[in-house]
């Protein structure tokens, strides 16, 4: 091709054409960047006054965080007061057994509502998911539950549980249920909503009813995504169960909250 076919080319109405549409695509590009850009300044400058963010005393007070850490590490009672926790090893193991039993306890407690929040939530999920229910109504009931479960905070439930079944893990469990049905069951009704439809036809084809839809063509595609979002769920919930013993609901949290009022750091 020589330089005169591409300056012919150039010079063709539609090339030029398409180059001013590209640019001003482009333009239209940068000016939306820009645009969303200041108004995101915009945003976080009118923000930082009304959470009360101040560099000054973040750089004034930052330290006192690691000093946290410090009390932590240092005893306050005994013949080694003001040493590490380490130069007593009876205070620094002290009751252990009894702290271990309540750490594996609330690990089950996490490890068990997963479980039941899991199995609930890949029922609702597929209620909820419209390319597997047709029918509106249930699928409006069932991502209206979802999103008041996940949308209750997780220290709520447990309260209404403690109230109900007293103290001890049973409320803890309850409520990690609960908030995690409501969180999986939207993760997993999105991820139903993006499956290869074909198998499903087929099943349908075949007479099949919504459990065989389900069953067969729906759960084989999800459930290794299923199972890793199940996982991480799990992560959550080792810290939210330790959280909930604050109200009562069983695990170490109990403890944890007892000696944070008695500022009993080491």
């Amino acid at each position: 091709m020589t330089a005169a076919w591409f300056d012919g080319a150039a010079q063709d109405p539609r090339v030029i054409a398409r180059a001013a549409g590209y640019a001003a695509a482009q333009r239209d590009k940068r000016r939306r960047l820009f645009t969303g850009i200041a108004i995101l300044v915009l945003l976080v400058a009118v923000s930082l006054p009304v959470v009360g963010f101040d560099l000054g005393v973040l750089w004034q007070r930052g330290g006192q965080f690691w000093g946290y850490f410090d009390r932590i590490l240092t005893l306050q009672e005994g013949d080694h007061a003001g040493q590490r926790v380490w130069m007593d090893p009876v205070e620094l193991f002290w009751d252990l057994p009894r702290w271990l039993a309540k750490l594996a306890d609330t690990i089950l407690m996490a490890a068990v509502g997963t479980l039941l929040g899991f199995l609930g939530g890949v029922v609702m999920a597929f209620l909820s998911a419209e390319n597997i229910t047709q029918a509106a109504l249930p699928r409006f009931v069932a991502r209206r539950v979802l999103e008041f479960l996940r949308t209750v905070p997780e220290i709520v439930f447990a309260l209404t549980f403690v109230i109900a079944f007293g103290l001890g893990p049973l409320p803890g469990v309850l409520a990690i249920a609960l908030h995690s049905l409501g969180a999986l069951g939207k993760q997993f009704a999105e991820m139903a909503e993006n499956i290869d439809m074909k198998p499903a036809e087929g099943v349908t084809a075949a007479g099949g009813t919504w459990a065989s839809i389900v069953t067969y063509a729906a759960l084989p595609q999800v459930m290794p995504g299923f199972a890793s979002y199940a996982l991480l769920r799990f992560e959550i919930n080792v810290r939210g169960a330790a959280v909930l013993g604050f109200v009562g609901a069983g695990g170490i949290g109990q403890d944890l909250i007892e000696a944070i009022r008695k500022f009993y750091y080491n």
